[in-house]
């Protein structure tokens, strides 16, 4: 027994000594690039191990996705017309034959608009073998020149590399398992001392500095891609009139970028899935306690999203600066004024609504779109009936009806198209206000508060998602990635059969013939999470999934864009590429004349908002 005993012992502290080591080594890793930076760094980008987070992105929920025979098949096509494939991959290989580490880009400082800017990796072998590929790399930047001017400026016992094409200039050096690179000769010989350790005073560099390390503190040991900014320096570095002009108007508000100290954003895997953490150094905006989750249990079993968060409308003035001042105040001071004019004020909902809200999406089986709804907590029944019975009263486009059913308030009215009828509709109880497009759907959800069931909630899939982070106190959303591209397929699949009889030029790009089934894609989806949480002097946000939420919504209102740009080129004759996409964020006179102008598509929103 005291063999089995001592057996145990040995193998726990065997197990903490293998986890400490790497630990710290992950640790040392994290630090190595900070202690080598200027305390005053203002922008750094680092790729910890790029072989690791190669490897770990090969056992990712995501390239499974891409390696399904199905999905090459499809993009076989598509693929057929990049023609840089074949470059990326050779980059990819010189990168991982280097076994580069510590990868880094930093911006040290902005001096009269000019950036110091240095760069640089450890790596594996010789030197000779890291300039090979190093080399390349600096003649895709600088060699395309006819004049290249190069010198050799020797510093301590190294040879700094210097070549200039105009205005551009790149210094570059190997010291040890290092390679150094810089557009500023003295900020390369400072990284030179510091590898050397001739300046070994932690307090001068970016390691020391107890901002960076606050932030840093709060990210995970380990990551694939790090990014820090140190926002308010940065700001000040572009735009010094903003600071005279804060000097001369104290009593003005400051926009939120000038609240902010400073953001850390790590990208890492974790078991196959990607994990996102970002941490944003400012006041807390909010101070509600935690949130109560209070609208989840008007999810479904059938919802594909589900959110959370709180909201505290500011009392702005409409005839004030924010008629004049930048687009997104002149738009809530808009919104302020439309209050206005029912005789609403933002005082008068503050002390009528609570500030959590709630986002729900629903996709039944056999619907052929989603319908969201909207919630928020009621503090002052009588003052909340009265605010939703003079905003509906001051909509003069629509006739809402007042109706009353076991004790909730309904605000109900007609809308949409013949081919897609809607009934905007709000509702109120002495506890919550749920806001929808359906009312059958939006009177089944206040059935389901009154009844306190909760089917999501219930539901393994979200039990599992809600577990892979710590509990949110301020923010939480929660996307089912797999229900969400299953009814997606199912609605939009005979969509792209038909609209390509219209598109004839389409079938060069894509062959619709080999779309992916769906069991292909979703047999790798899981949920996608994201929570949010004010600690100790800023907010973390952490997200962990197939993608991070932040992923998932730059590539949805990528693909929404794309989809809009090909219409329009291929309907409405109208030229794609960049120039397209601004036209779409800043709307003028067309480019051309419409070859054609097609009927107009039914809308999924109200012509007018209640």
């Amino acid at each position: 027994m005291k063999r089995f005993v001592l057996l145990v012992m040995a193998a726990a502290v065997t197990a903490f000594a293998i986890w400490y080591y790497l630990h710290r080594r992950a640790e040392v890793s994290a630090n190595a690039v900070a202690a080598l930076l200027p305390r005053d760094t203002l922008v750094l980008l680092q790729i910890a191990d790029v072989s690791r987070t190669r490897s770990e992105w090969h056992k990712s929920d995501l390239y499974k996705i891409w390696r399904e025979p199905a999905v090459q098949a499809f993009l076989k096509l598509p693929l057929a017309n990049i023609t840089q494939k074949r470059a990326t991959a050779q980059t990819l290989r010189e990168i991982e034959s280097l076994g580069m580490k510590d990868a880094f880009l930093a911006v040290a400082a902005i001096n009269q608009s000019a950036w110091k800017i240095v760069g640089g990796f450890r790596f594996e072998g010789s030197a000779e073998d890291a300039e090979k590929v190093a080399a390349r790399w600096r003649a895709k930047f600088i060699d395309g020149s006819t004049t290249v001017k190069r010198e050799t400026v020797q510093y301590q016992q190294h040879q700094i590399e210097v070549e200039s094409a105009g205005m551009l200039t790149i210094s570059s050096c190997y010291n040890g398992e290092w390679f150094v690179a810089s557009q500023d000769v003295e900020q390369l010989k400072l990284l030179l001392d510091r590898i050397d350790r001739r300046q070994n005073n932690r307090a001068t560099t970016l390691a020391g500095d107890e901002t960076f390390g606050a932030a840093r503190k709060q990210m995970p040991s380990q990551f694939g891609l790090l990014a820090y900014a140190r926002i308010d320096r940065l700001f000040h570095g572009l735009l010094p009139e903003a600071d005279k002009t804060d000097a001369e108007e104290p009593g003005t508000a400051q926009p939120l970028y000038r609240k902010m100290r400073n953001v850390c954003a790590t990208l890492g895997f974790d078991d196959g899935k990607m994990r996102g953490a970002v941490f944003i150094g400012m006041p807390q905006a909010v101070v509600s306690g935690n949130q109560s989750r209070s609208s989840l249990p008007i999810a479904t079993k059938d919802a594909f999203l589900y959110a959370a968060g709180f909201l505290a409308l500011p009392t702005v003035d409409s005839s004030g600066p924010a008629a004049t001042g930048p687009p997104l105040r002149r738009a809530f001071g808009s919104v302020v004024g439309s209050f206005a004019a029912s005789g609403v004020t933002l005082a008068d909902w503050n002390s009528a609504f609570g500030p959590e809200f709630g986002t729900i999406g629903e996709w039944p089986a056999t619907a052929r779109f989603p319908a969201l709804l909207a919630t928020m907590q009621v503090r002052d029944f009588a003052k909340a009936q009265q605010i939703l019975s003079a905003m509906t009263a001051a909509d003069t486009a629509h006739s809402w009806t007042r109706t009353e059913q076991n004790g909730a308030v309904y605000f109900s009215t007609q809308a949409g198209t013949a081919f897609l009828p809607l009934s905007p509709t709000l509702v109120l109880s002495n506890k919550i206000a749920i806001a929808g497009l359906d009312l059958a759907l939006v009177q089944s959800a206040i059935g389901r508060v009154a009844k306190g069931t909760a089917e999501l909630a219930e539901t393994q899939t979200f039990r599992s998602a809600d577990r892979l982070l710590p509990r949110a106190k301020q923010a939480f959303a929660y996307i089912d990635s797999s229900l969400l591209y299953t009814r997606f397929d199912a609605a939009i699949r005979p969509m792209i059969f038909m609209g390509a009889a219209f598109l004839p030029g389409i079938t060069q790009k894509v062959d619709l013939g080999k779309l992916p089934p769906a069991d292909a894609i979703t047999r790798h989806l899981s949920p996608i999470v994201m929570t949010q949480s004010y600690r100790s002097d800023g907010y973390l946000t952490e997200s962990v999934g197939p993608v991070t939420m932040d992923q998932a919504v730059i590539g949805f209102a990528a693909a929404v864009a794309t989809g809009v740009i090909e219409y329009r080129h291929h309907v409405e004759g109208i030229p794609g590429g960049f120039r397209n996409l601004v036209d779409l964020l800043w709307p003028g006179p067309p480019l051309t004349q419409p070859a054609l102008t097609p009927a107009p598509l039914p809308s999924l929103a109200p012509s007018a908002t209640p």
